[in-house]
């Protein structure tokens, strides 16, 4: 598929803008966006409308998505906007975000202390707003424990402190006498100081503390943390606290709370109490801590809230929220429900933990590979980058987070379609335990904390805000934890919160959300009274009500006849303002308004009535000041007035025209320029000289008259150029001057030089002009370089001057060099440079060369030689002469005068399609010689067809337009040499006319297709392809030729002939896309509509259906609802068959299936029997279980079956269920309870499935001990006991079970029952009792049990005097409740007697009194009215009450009614729950708002708590609205009545009857008289001879009779709202196999046809070999002709050989054997011995019988390849062997072999006569003393080749050395010498080349 030009992808989009950054000067400065786009977008960043470029400081690093911008080492010239500009194809987005650089802090210079100067005082002392010198400090203490912070503040005036509890004043939080404030002086230091004290911390007492400080000037503030912890497993230290939270048992259902999975649960609990409760969350009876995912916090409104984020299956359960104070406790209970998605994934995310800077991998896997995924780190969806690889194989989902930090801490989820999540947690272990939240949102002017954990206790931290350190007043730490306490936050406090630990950091964004205030009101009772002397008095009084912050009033006028209002001023307080006339810019009436601002807004204008008159005047502002400037510079004069008003300046006196802005005092004198620009007016005095020393300047107007003094100052010599160090470069001989310009006329300076001041020469000048000084250097030298310095009192300029010589520039040659040379030519290279002197380097390949007898370095005058006196192919390369900084190239090229033929080495091949331009080349080793071109041995002839090119050492022949006749062999001749080219022009490729793109038709059954293509050629061949495969020519697809154009018809096209057809012409291809109209969709097989099958389960479930035609579609159904393809349920599709199949079918699949389509449809009605039951868990064998007697015993186990029944015995005896042993069953769980353990129960227990024999069965072994004795009582291991003296001393302990031996010590001595030493037992209570204690009773009492013991301190003295320490405090509670006093006595062992109304209380029930130290109780439960009284502890002579009132508790309603609906003729029960149990009568029924009327049929009950309204046997009249009353509540339903509805009595059921039987079916219905409809698979059924209809009273009947296959199907009976249904299933008699296959023989490539015949036409065989399904190929086709079925195997081989069978369900016939023959080949036509000459070509041809035998060629034994001078061709039953290029070694047996076959002939190649190839040259010069090579190419290689010289044949020796390579020979002569010279020749066969030897040099 194309993409069409509209699909242009999608624009950039920012799913993440970047930040504003604010750094330090020096740091690092990093922005970060990410943009997505389709193609994905080109990003570049900009800075003032410039793109930036990559630096060592600023680089642009990407991460997937991710973009950033990093700034090292930032700079202040860095700040400003930064722009990210992405762009694509599609559009352009951006965005920006700004860089601040802060200067860094740097310490100020201290002043020399001047004695006028007094020291700076320290913060706070001086006047102005408060500063915190000290803030409270964030803690961390136990419950219990003292609190105290301290804060000290200075400022002037004092200011005034107060303390703030999360926003409120501390009376409103605790009474009076839980704190303290602490105020005073600071100690040592200026401030005052107030502490806020807390002597016993509580639980609530945790939140944040906020010291206020106000004056006058101003208001400041510093917070604190404090949190309050349990002690762990420690019992409360206050006795006013109750014992440790217990969760009570519910009163009422709790509420129930649905939740899907993955969303989050919020569950909010408001609870009042003085003091303030404590609140404790409970899950399932244990009590909850805050984590990731369950969070606690306290809204703004003052409720609990517990918030559970992404819920999952396992929270689902009972919260409790239980809160507790001093007065008493409550719960609050909440059931939550998690609803389970139907798709689940196959295996959840689990938590990983990782280490900072590592990696973290979640894993996940889904049910089906094809569903997308989306991985979330909480609400942020995160993108595939570097840092977050996401990766999916198959099913398996894959997370892994790279280069882990503090913040990747946190919840991730996986998410897949209908927002199905599973959740886990990643923990990051690094230095920071506990990370900042992602995000903090808080309300302006709320307090913001933010909370860090560290690993180490007492490590540093740093708070940062947007990379700004926050101040230390609001940072804390205690061990671990780190706190940010920020209170009253403003809008300006948003930002990005940063901790930063090391390399570790962790970041927030605090956002700071506005509250939305009302502007003020306006002032009232506005007034103006007109005054004298040109004011006007205005006077207002404050808004009403008072705005709550602080505001302004701001006061306006406008002159009348004006639109515009101009401010006039603002002030803070109400009264009475006096304007001027003096505040108007201009005299005229003006009228005035008033108005309210803060920083909450303004308030509407009040105007003023009238108006008033008013005339400016002018009056000093600021006045003139005296002048002082240096000689040459201007003077300044200026003044502000209080109005626009003209004045006259004076100078010495004379006024200063000012009609005239500037001029002069008189000619030649001072020169000035007067300036008003509105209230100001300016003199200025140009260019003032000494002499104008003294001036006074003056001015005057209306009202104000000034003046001031000027004083001129000598100015300082200063330099005026240059102002920087100037660096100068010069070259020798040149002139150098160097100028320093001063701001004084012939002042004096000094010239230096390299710190030396310079004496001046005639090398050196020194000269002074006016303001000038030159330092002069005539013809300046190298050694005139260096630093210089013009000096003079204090300044100084500097001069670094350089000199150096003239470069020096090559004159020639200017451009790059290539010299060619033959071997021993002499090669020179000259470079010109423009200074005889200059030197000169030269450099061979790099390297510098030095000079020797090979090569020869000259210099004359500026030109430079470099020789090669006799040039050797190794001395060519690249050469440079580098003279100073330019370099003159030569490159160098020695060709061996072997060949002269550079290129091309070999035979060259020239392919061309036919009028294409063909060039040949060959380059030559010499740019003179001259070539000779030839084609197939004859010269060629130039012409336009053929055109002959000459170009230095290139020879050219071009064929601008090739044809056909050029092909041919071209040989490029010079001497003896030749380079061959061989060309082959073809005809160009094949291309499709028409159609020129896809061409699609559609037809019907039977019509005639016709696909025509046409081609650019009309003799040239194509291919037709359908489906990818080759067609072949049949009565149903016809192929015609017609010219250019080609046909592929089909006469009678059929469904099956669609498809896609290609036209295929080599080069070219067309394709065509044929749609048949197919017939009447149908299902072939099953034949019978309706099938009745039986599976096992769990199991593998296959439906198969044949349609006809194979592409029908097809719709499956279960139980009438279509159904949709997942991993359970597979749909598929191979040809006609279409399959339904179930992997691991449950029962609950059961039912029945419809295969339908368009025209038809089957059922198969699916049944699916269970497997054997087993045992799922335990897993493994349970380990024998010890317990104690009388504890309970529980042995579970569970089935694979819910429904399967066990039986349990006990040491191989029944267990029946009574006698302490209970059975359970619930789902596939089975239980046996015991409810208390006896030593009977001990022995083996074992659960068994079923009563066969073998049947599973699960084993528990039981062992019931005695526990050992423990002491009870007292629970302390040490107690302490005091008597008194002439009493009893008794100590007493409690066993935990009667029986138990005791022995008993004191002070190491062991006690017996003697004397007045007694030792008593009763059960499980032992006491020691000793008569008349005394002194020495007093010691250490030892109580030893055998696993056990206590001791008991006891000292003997007079017991002190009893007092009540605290006084009981009367009680209010509700009727029901429980009431509670407490007091405390001392000693903590005296006893208190309690009464109430006078009597002595007796402990019961209902009373209950308890000691717990000095604190004594006495509770009452379940208080009445009547227990309304007073309440008396008497302890000693002392003695205290207090009352208690009861109050009567109101009788609510806990459930409320609920709507009903119900039927005509049914009972209805109305039902409410009070809170209470209430008197009869208390409650009372009405409907429609009246009393209910007498009816029999209206009954109502009580049952404690519940109210029940019965209404029997409801009639339409009964509808209405009923309510039930009490005092204090009420509750309102509705009734629905509807009319009696038809329904079912007995419905139908399933008949299953064989093919030709009947069936009858019958329904009961609960009405007579009903007409309905009888239908079978939707189509309603008519009585007929096969079907039979009657109905009697309430019962229906059907009859079908004659009964087929088809038949099958739903049965239904619809009547009015009511339909029924049954399935009718009709058996089918089995498929038998008529007639099987037989054996079969044939021969190797014959096709083979396997065929059996079938019982019935529609049914599926299957076919095997060897065992092996077969399946469908190109060679292997399955037909079935009706109920014939045919296997056939196209182009046998041996491979086909073996045993086929075929199967029919469970019935099989065969095996049969194929025998696959081999096929004989023998050779019809022999080889043929060829002979031909060197250089021609040999074919040889071979026939032999079979057309498709492979063979193979051998030559003198090799065998041969195809390549090169070898060509193999096979053309049917013919084999052809080409052999081109013969070579004499190519002489030799030719044979081919087919199989056994094979035939050989001879080839015999006659040698060519040897001649040369390349002839030595004619002449040859030498050097003497060097050596002499000639050479000599022959035609052939091993020819004889003779040197003569003059006429002598030459003989190889030291002297003369013949060499020979391959076809070139050559003659070396060493040390040549001039009588050496003569004529050389050289003898080839009956050729021969003469060559002159010259030798030059002595």
């Amino acid at each position: 598929m194309k993409a069409g030009s509209g699909d242009q992808g999608s624009p950039p989009c920012f799913l993440r803008f970047p930040r504003p950054v604010r750094v330090v000067s020096g740091a690092e400065a990093e922005l970060k966006c990410v943009v997505l786009g389709e193609p994905p977008p080109t990003v570049v960043w900009e800075k003032g409308g410039q793109q930036l470029a990559a630096s060592e400081r600023l680089s642009f690093p990407e991460d997937g998505a991710e973009h950033g911008l990093l700034l090292s080492g930032a700079l202040p010239t860095d700040a400003g906007v930064y722009v990210c500009r992405a762009r694509n194809a599609a559009g352009e987005a951006y965005a920006a975000a700004a860089v601040t650089v802060l200067e860094p802090p740097a310490p100020e210079p201290e002043p020399e202390p001047r004695p006028a100067e007094q020291p700076r005082p320290p913060p706070g002392t001086g006047e102005g707003a408060p500063v915190f010198l000290t803030g409270p400090r964030s803690q961390w203490v136990l419950r219990g424990a003292e609190v105290v912070l301290t804060c000290q503040v200075g400022g002037l005036p004092e200011p005034t402190l107060y303390w703030e509890k999360d926003g409120m004043a501390l009376d409103e939080v605790w009474d009076s006498s839980h704190f303290a404030l602490e105020p005073g002086r600071a100690v040592g230091g200026p401030g005052v100081r107030l502490a806020l004290r807390i002597p016993a911390a509580r639980l609530p007492d945790s939140g944040v503390y906020v010291c206020h400080a106000r004056n006058a000037h101003g208001h400041a503030q510093a917070g604190a943390l404090l949190q309050v912890q349990q002690p762990p497993d420690s019992p409360p230290d206050d006795p006013d606290e109750p014992p440790g939270p217990v969760v009570e048992p519910l009163k009422c259902a709790p509420k129930t709370f649905w939740v899907n999975e993955g969303k989050h649960a919020k569950f909010r609990c408001y609870v009042m109490g003085k003091p303030e409760p404590e609140i404790e969350w409970h899950w399932e009876g244990r009590p909850l801590l805050p984590d990731r995912r369950r969070l606690m916090y306290r809204d703004r409104d003052g409720g609990f809230v517990l918030k559970v984020l992404y819920c999952q299956a396992k929270d689902r359960g009972l919260y409790v929220c239980a809160a507790r104070n001093s007065a008493g406790q409550t719960l609050s209970a909440v059931q939550l429900h998690v609803k389970e998605p139907r798709l689940r994934f196959t295996r959840p995310l689990q938590d990983v933990e990782g280490r900072e800077h590592g990696i973290a991998v979640l894993e996940c896997k889904v049910p089906n590979s094809r569903i997308p995924t989306a991985w979330f780190r909480e609400d942020q969806r995160l993108l595939p980058c570097r840092k977050y690889e996401q990766i999916e194989e198959g099913t398996i989902r894959r997370l892994i987070i790279h280069r882990l930090k503090a913040d990747d801490d946190g919840i991730y989820l996986c998410e897949m379609r209908g927002r199905v999540r599973t959740v886990a947690n990643v923990t990051v272990k690094g230095p920071i335990v506990k990370r900042l939240p992602r995000k903090l949102d808080v309300l302006e002017g709320e307090n913001a904390v933010l909370l860090v954990e560290t690993q180490e206790a007492g490590v540093e931290g740093c708070w940062s805000r947007d990379g700004e350190e926050l101040p230390a007043t609001c940072q804390s730490s205690c061990g671990h934890m780190h706190a940010l306490v920020l209170p009253g936050v403003t809008r300006e406090d948003a930002g990005e919160i940063t901790f930063s630990l090391g390399n570790s950091r962790t970041t927030t964004l605090l956002r700071v959300k506005c509250i939305k205030h009302n502007p003020p009101g306006p002032p009232v009772l506005v007034e103006m009274f007109k005054g004298h002397q040109n004011t006007v008095l205005l006077t207002w009084k404050p808004p009403e009500p008072p705005p709550e912050t602080s505001f302004i009033y701001r006061l306006e006028r406008q002159e009348v006849g004006s639109e515009d209002w101009i401010q006039c001023f603002s002030i803070e307080k109400a009264g009475a303002v006096e304007v001027p006339g003096d505040c108007v810019p201009s005299e005229g009436d003006y009228r005035f308004r008033v108005c309210t601002v803060s920083e909450h807004g303004r308030s509407p204008h009040v105007v003023f009535n009238g108006s008033a008159h008013l005339v400016p005047t002018a009056r000093l502002v600021k006045g003139l000041e005296d002048v002082q400037v240096y000689d040459g510079e201007d003077a300044v004069f200026s003044l502000d007035l209080s109005t626009i008003i003209q004045g006259t300046w004076f100078l010495n006196g004379e006024e200063l025209q000012s009609n005239e802005p500037e001029g002069q005092v008189e000619p030649g004198a001072l020169r000035y320029r007067m300036e008003q620009k509105g209230l100001q007016h300016r003199l200025i005095l140009q260019a003032v000289k000494h002499q104008d020393s003294g001036a006074l300047v003056g001015f005057s107007c209306p009202g104000v008259q000034d003046s001031a003094a000027l004083t001129i100052q000598e100015s300082p010599v200063h330099i005026l150029s240059p102002q920087d160090k100037v660096s100068l470069t010069f070259t020798t001989s040149e002139r150098v001057v160097l100028t320093c310009e001063l701001s004084r006329v012939d002042f004096p300076a000094t010239w230096y030089k390299d710190g030396q001041k310079v004496e001046e020469n005639e090398s050196l000048v020194v000269k002074r002009d006016g303001h000038k000084h030159r330092l002069i250097l005539p013809e300046a030298c190298v050694q005139d370089s260096g630093e210089f310095e013009c000096r003079t009192e204090g300044v100084s300029a500097f001069f670094s001057i350089t000199v150096q010589d003239p470069p020096v520039h090559i004159v020639d040659p200017q451009e790059h060099v290539f010299v060619h040379a033959i071997t021993s030519e002499c090669v020179m290279l000259t470079c010109e440079v423009d200074r005889e002197d200059a030197p000169v380097c030269w450099y061979k390949d790099g390297q510098e060369v030095e000079e020797s007898d090979f090569m020869v370095l000259e210099n004359e005058g500026p030109r430079h030689r470099l020789v090669l006196p006799t040039a050797q192919p190794s001395d060519g390369g690249e050469f440079q002469c580098v003279a100073g900084e330019e370099r003159a190239y030569f490159t160098v090229t020695i060709t061996d005068v072997s060949s002269w033929i550079v290129y091309p080495s070999g035979k060259v091949y020239v392919a061309a399609v036919r009028l294409e331009r063909v060039v040949l080349t060959c380059e030559l080793c010499r740019p003179w010689a001259e070539v000779r071109w030839t084609k197939d041995g004859a010269e060629v002839v130039e012409s336009p067809a053929l055109v002959l090119q000459k170009e230095d050492t290139i020879r050219r022949l071009v064929l601008p337009a090739v044809q056909l006749e050029d092909s041919g062999e071209y040989l490029c001749e010079i001497d003896d040499e030749s380079a061959s080219f061989t060309v082959t022009v073809t005809e160009p490729p094949v291309r499709i006319i028409y159609p020129r793109d896809e061409v699609t038709l559609i037809a019907v059954s039977l019509e005639c297709v016709a696909l025509v293509c046409e081609l650019s050629r009309e003799d040239a061949p194509v291919r037709w392809y359908k489906d990818g495969l080759e067609v072949e020519e049949s009565e149903a697809l016809v192929l015609e030729s017609d010219g250019p154009r080609r046909r592929l018809v089909l006469p009678a096209a059929q469904p099956e002939d669609g498809g896609e057809f290609v036209c295929d012409a080599g080069d070219d291809s067309a394709f065509f896309t044929v749609t048949v109209t197919a017939p009447p969709e149908r299902i072939v097989h099953p034949t019978a509509r309706s099938l009745d099958l039986q599976f096992g389960a769990p199991g593998r479930v296959e439906l198969r259906c044949e349609v006809a035609p194979a592409g029908s579609r097809v719709c499956w159904y279960k139980d009438g609802l279509e159904v949709e393809a997942s991993d359970d349920l597979q749909l598929g599709a191979v040809g006609p068959i279409r399959t339904l199949t179930l992997p691991h079918a449950q029962p609950e699949d059961a039912g029945e299936y419809v295969c339908e389509t368009r025209n038809e449809a089957v059922t198969f009605n699916v049944s699916l029997a269970e497997t054997p039951v087993q045992f799922l868990a335990p897993e493994t064998a349970p380990s024998p279980l010890c317990v104690a007697p009388g504890e309970p015993v529980v042995l579970c186990c569970e089935l694979s079956r819910p429904s399967a029944s066990v039986s349990w015995s006990h040491n191989g005896k029944p267990v029946q269920e009574g006698q302490g042993l209970k059975l359970q069953a619930e789902g596939p769980r089975r239980t046996l309870c015991i409810l208390a353990a006896e030593p009977a129960h001990t022995g083996l227990y074992t659960c068994q499935s079923g009563v066969a024999p073998g049947s599973p069965s699960l084993s528990f072994t039981l062992q019931v001990a005695e526990p050992p004795v423990r002491v009870v009582a007292p629970e302390a291991a040490q107690t302490r006991v005091r008597s008194a003296p002439g009493g009893d001393l008794e100590l007493v302990v409690h066993l935990s079970r009667p029986g138990g031996p005791v022995r008993w010590y004191k002070d190491g001595e062991r006690l017996a029952n003697q004397g007045r030493v007694q030792l008593e037992q009763a059960g499980a209570r032992q006491v020691l009792r000793v008569r008349g204690a005394r002194s020495g009773d007093a010691g250490e009492y030892l109580c030893d049990a055998p696993q056990d013991s206590r001791i008991f301190i006891v000292s003997v003295e007079e017991p002190p005097p009893v007092k009540l320490v605290s006084e009981l405090t009367p009680l209010t509670v509700h009727e029901g409740d429980d009431a509670t006093f407490r007091c405390e006595v001392s000693p903590p062992d005296a006893d208190v007697t309690w009464l109430r109304n006078g009597a002595v209380v007796t402990p019961g029930p209902q009373l209950e009194t308890a000691q717990n130290g000095s604190s004594r109780t006495l509770t009452i439960r379940n208080c009445q009215l009547e227990d309304a009284g007073a309440v008396t502890a008497r302890a000693g002579g002392t003695t205290t009450s207090a009352r208690l009132h009861v109050r009567e508790t109101e009788l609510l309603f806990l459930r409320r009614l609920q709507d009903v609906r119900a039927e005509e003729g049914q009972d209805v029960c109305l039902e409410v729950e009070t809170g209470r149990v209430g008197a009869a009568g208390a409650v009372r029924w009405m409907r429609g708002g009246e009393p209910l009327p007498h009816d029999s049929r209206l009954s109502m009950a009580q049952d404690g708590h519940i109210h029940r309204l019965f209404i029997r046997g409801v009639i339409l009249a009964d509808q209405g609205t009923y309510g039930c009353e009490s005092h204090h509540d009420r509750t309102l339903a509705r009734l629905s009545v509807r009319p009696r509805q038809l329904r079912a009595l007995r419905p139908l059921e399933d008949v299953a009857v064989n093919e030709g039987g009947s069936a009858t079916f019958q329904l009961e219905l609960s009405q007579e008289g009903v007409t309905g409809e009888w239908a079978r698979g939707g189509v309603r059924l008519q009585p007929g001879p096969k079907c039979q209809i009657h109905t009697e009273g309430h019962i229906h009947h059907l009859e079908l009779s004659g009964l087929g296959l088809a038949d099958g199907g739903c049965i239904s009976f619809t009547a009015d709202s009511l339909r029924c249904a049954a399935r009718l299933s009709v058996r089918e008699v089995p498929v038998t196999i008529v007639r099987g296959p037989q054996d079969l023989e044939v021969t190797e490539g014959d096709t083979a046809t396997f065929e059996c015949e079938l019982s019935r036409a529609l049914a599926d065989i299957t076919w095997e070999k060897d065992g092996g399904e077969l399946t469908p190929s190109p060679r292997l086709r399955l037909q079935a002709l009706g109920t014939r079925r045919l296997l056939q195997l196209r182009r046998c081989s041996s491979s086909d050989a073996g045993t086929y069978s075929c199967a029919v369900g469970t019935i099989r016939a065969g095996p049969v054997r194929l025998t696959v023959r081999e096929r004989t080949v023998s050779v019809l036509r022999e080889l043929q011995s060829v002979r031909a000459r060197e250089g021609d070509g040999a074919t040889f041809e071979c026939m032999v019988s079979e057309a498709e035998t492979p063979g193979r060629w051998e030559l003198g034994g090799r065998p041969l390849r195809p390549g090169g001078r070898v060509r193999i061709r096979q053309e049917g039953k013919k084999h052809i062997l080409v052999l081109s290029e013969l070579r004499a070694e190519d002489a030799g047996e030719v044979r081919f072999r087919a199989g056994p076959a094979q035939s050989l002939a001879q080839l015999e190649v006659e040698a060519l006569p040897l001649q040369m190839c390349r002839r030595p040259p004619r002449e040859k010069t030498v050097l003497a003393g060097r050596r002499a090579v000639l050479e000599v190419t022959v035609s052939r290689s091993g020819g004889h080749v003779s040197w003569l010289w003059e006429g002598v044949e030459l003989c190889q020796g030291d002297k003369y050395e013949m060499r020979c390579h391959g076809p070139t020979h050559s003659l070396v002569i060493h040390d040549v010498q001039p009588e050496d010279q003569g004529t050389y020749c050289c003898q080839v066969g009956e050729d021969s080349a003469n060559t002159r030897l010259l030798v030059e040099g002595d």
